[in-house]
């Protein structure tokens, strides 16, 4: 088969291995993706009905991007995989299934804003202090709980959790976290965790009218980044791999048909439940099924000096999967280390070695990334990229259906879909404004929970002023008018008549600043993607779901969108971003600054041998982004927290030998402090000692060389270089401000350097 002329043996096998559990170990740009959309492939020109195979990703444009390769080797036929996220699929199931457990079918999905919000509110109603019991951090202590199976009832029994939060002045999470379910429950909502959680429940609960029905609908399962899964997320995995016989006992027969994908030394998401044993424990605990392993070894993105010092450096991790990447690609060019002077240096020298590889190798801005462990440190990057005039982006911001305006209509939808969502009703009761305040919202919350029902069936019961008591009946008979007209009009006609008629489309065009505009624009682009949405002819498994347009499914779809799902802008830019969300992505020429002890590896994992393994499998990722340039850089010291310090390199720079480190790295010279800075002594002993030794032995005496004007340079003139020593100029080419000098230095061993002359310091002889 054609496809299958373009891999290479150990990708072949992966491909092609069909039957019983396989785990693929996918070194960074070793044809990952490939492999598993091949396998799909392959999977449905072997027989398997394209319905009865489950792909599973982390983002919504992962799925779709495989969907796409997909088809381009057995066409429609893969319209009908179910591929998606994991909570994009498990929310899919929970829509036809969620009554069994409690829940309408018509179920809200809150976002981390809707669980934050409902967190304040009921940490208000119990009188609790706001600051010690912040929203953020109980939401995240809940998740956690979530993530590792952990119910509120096993959570109040758990002594380590308990004595945890009474330490962190919090002890009374245990019955936030209780009646945070139950409010959820009450409003017919789930949170993200619980699209996991609630389908493990419903499996748990029904194994046989729900659970074994899914065990044969899947065949077969395949998992990417399985290295990012969770404790829960393997648990589901391993409940519709678990098949019984008749009489209820496990059968140790049937094969077991998942396929997963990932690279133990790229797992760096443990901050959000993820843990790297998921990966390094699924050859043991499938292999009484007869696990198969492959291993992509051959990378085919990096030069050798870069895969080879990745391998160096994860090497010294202790809990692995054993492997050696390599490169076809050649050695390449060496890896820079740069060492600055201050963060303000940093900034100016990353800028200006972007200009000399935009004009020297003719790079272009999207070939360039700067990679950073924190987003804070993204300022001083911006400022200097400014001065230079480079285009830049800075990845990260807030997203789409996060924007005030967005969430505020697509509130009112989800109201419409579902009149207990307490959050979206909330959102809008007093929006656009009619009157209603905190003190009429607490009357009918306690209302609420006198008779027992929700949030919005207690408005018409609450003893209110006759105003507010007027306003809130026309507020409740305009969205029953709306929920009346679900099943006549499709969800653009609808979300079209919610804007016109809450009087939102008014509100905001009477807003004429630039802001104003752009909220406009937003709204329409919202109703614009609604309208897609209603028109796109998506097939689905004809025996689950046919053809939904309603507007509950428009709204599950876009609750499920994660930052990366956002839509690239087009535009020639330089990318800066996070280590964290740069993982997947590639680029020709990377920067890895902020090198530096408690900078990266973070602080946080100092005195933690976990921390470091991940902040070294972080690194790891960062490097490996690097097609063919990769400059690593560090400075000798830096404000953070407001003070001025004088942090030591990172320890992973020593982790790298000096085979693949540039010895003509222009770094900068160390500075001796003044009389009121402390002695800079970092990063001159020990273990930095390779480090160290990147400085360049100076081929001219600093006391006499004076750079000569670079108006006068000539093609033919001999000059000194503090560097490089004596050479001649060969050749001058480039723009006017921008031009290159190409010297043959006969003091390096007759080596060719092109130097831009605006940076050169060359001196006439």
């Amino acid at each position: 088969m054609s496809y299958l002329d373009s891999l290479n043996e150990v990708q072949r096998q992966a491909v092609t291995e069909i039957d019983g559990p396989v785990l693929i170990v996918a070194g960074p740009g070793s044809g990952k993706t490939r492999v598993l959309t091949y396998r799909i492939a392959h999977l449905i020109h072997s027989g398997i009905a394209p319905w009865e195979i489950l792909s599973l990703t982390f983002t919504n444009k992962a799925a779709k991007e495989m969907k796409s390769r997909i088809a381009s080797v057995v066409g429609n036929k893969a319209d009908k995989i179910w591929a998606g996220t994991f909570h994009s699929v498990f929310a899919r199931i929970l829509r036809f299934e969620a009554e069994k457990i409690g829940f309408p079918s018509s179920f809200s999905i809150y976002d981390t804003q809707d669980s934050q919000s409902l967190i304040s509110t009921i940490v208000k109603e119990m009188n609790l202090d706001g600051k010690i019991y912040s929203s953020s951090a109980i939401r995240s202590r809940i998740s956690s709980a979530k993530s590792k199976l952990i119910t509120p009832k096993a959570y109040s029994t758990m002594e380590d959790l308990i004595a945890a939060d009474r330490l962190a002045g919090r002890p009374r999470v245990h019955q936030i976290y209780q009646k945070y379910v139950n409010r959820c429950a009450t409003a017919g909502a789930m949170d993200f965790d619980d699209l996991l959680l609630q389908l493990f429940r419903l499996f748990y609960q029904n194994p046989d009218n729900v659970l074994e029905k899914y065990q044969k609908k899947f065949k077969h399962v395949l998992v990417d980044e399985f290295q990012d899964t969770n404790h829960l997320q393997y648990a589901i995995l391993k409940k519709l791999m678990d098949y019984r016989l008749a009489d209820g006992k496990k059968d140790p027969y049937t094969p077991r048909n998942i396929t997963v994908v990932g690279d133990d030394a790229q797992s760096i998401y443990a901050f959000r439940g993820a843990t790297i044993d998921n990966i390094l424990d699924f050859e043991k605990d499938y292999k009484p099924f007869g696990i198969k392993v492959f291993k992509l070894e051959q990378n085919y993105r990096s030069t050798a000096h870069i895969v080879q010092a990745a391998n160096e450096v994860i090497s010294n991790n202790e809990k692995q999967i054993p492997k050696k990447i390599w490169s076809h690609k050649g050695a390449g060019r060496k890896i820079q280390l740069i060492r600055t002077v201050d963060d303000g240096n940093e900034g100016r020298r990353v800028a200006d070695l972007i200009l000399e590889q935009k004009t020297r190798y003719h790079l272009s801005n999207s070939d360039i990334a700067i990679l950073y462990r924190t987003n804070a440190q993204s300022r001083i990057f911006e400022e200097h990229l400014r001065r230079q005039n480079l285009n830049y982006k800075i990845f990260g911001g807030i997203s789409f259906y996060q924007r005030k305006e967005v969430k505020d209509l697509t509130a009112y939808l989800r109201l419409v879909v579902n009149p207990k969502d307490e959050e979206a009703l909330k959102r809008v009761i007093n929006y656009p404004k009619r009157g209603i305040g905190p003190g009429t919202i607490a009357k009918i919350a306690a209302t609420a929970a006198q008779i027992g029902t929700h949030f919005y069936a207690a408005i018409p019961h609450t003893k209110l002023p006759a105003r507010a008591s007027k306003t809130l009946g026309e507020f409740v008979k305009m969205i029953n008018a709306f929920r009346s007209k679900q099943s006549e009009l499709d969800a653009f006609e609808l979300a079209s008549m919610v804007a016109r008629k809450t009087k939102m489309i008014d509100l905001l065009k009477a807003d004429h600043s630039p802001e104003g505009q752009s909220r406009q624009e937003n709204i329409t682009a919202l109703l614009d993607g609604i309208k897609e949405f209603t028109e796109s002819d998506e097939l689905f498994d004809e025996d689950v779901i046919t053809d939904d347009k309603s507007l509950a499914s428009f709204l599950q779809s876009i609750a499920l969108y994660s930052d990366q799902d956002e839509e690239e802008e087009d535009g020639e830019f330089i990318t800066l971003m996070s280590v964290h969300a740069a993982k997947g992505l590639e680029f020709r020429s990377v920067f890895v600054v902020g090198l530096e002890e408690d900078l990266f590896p973070s602080f946080m994992a100092k005195n933690d041998l976990n921390g470091m393994d991940e902040e070294r499998r972080l690194f790891y990722v960062a490097i490996t982004r690097a097609e063919e340039f990769l400059v690593l850089t560090y400075s000798e010291r830096r404000f953070r927290f407001g003070k001025l310090k004088y942090p030591t390199p990172s320890p992973f720079l020593s982790e790298i030998s000096e085979d693949h480190l540039d010895s003509y790295a222009p770094v900068v010279k160390r500075r001796e402090p003044t009389i009121n800075e402390a002695p800079i002594t970092s990063g001159v002993q020990g273990n930095f000692s390779r480090v160290q030794r990147v400085m360049p032995t100076l081929m001219a005496d600093p006391s006499t060389f004076r750079p000569s004007p670079t108006s006068e340079l000539k093609v033919g003139m001999k000059v000194l270089h503090l560097k490089f020593g004596k050479g001649e100029i060969i050749l001058i080419d480039g723009s006017e401000g921008n031009q290159v000098a190409t010297i043959r230095f006969d003091q390096i061993g007759d080596v060719e350097k092109r130097i831009m002359l605006k940076f050169a310091k060359l001196q006439i002889l």
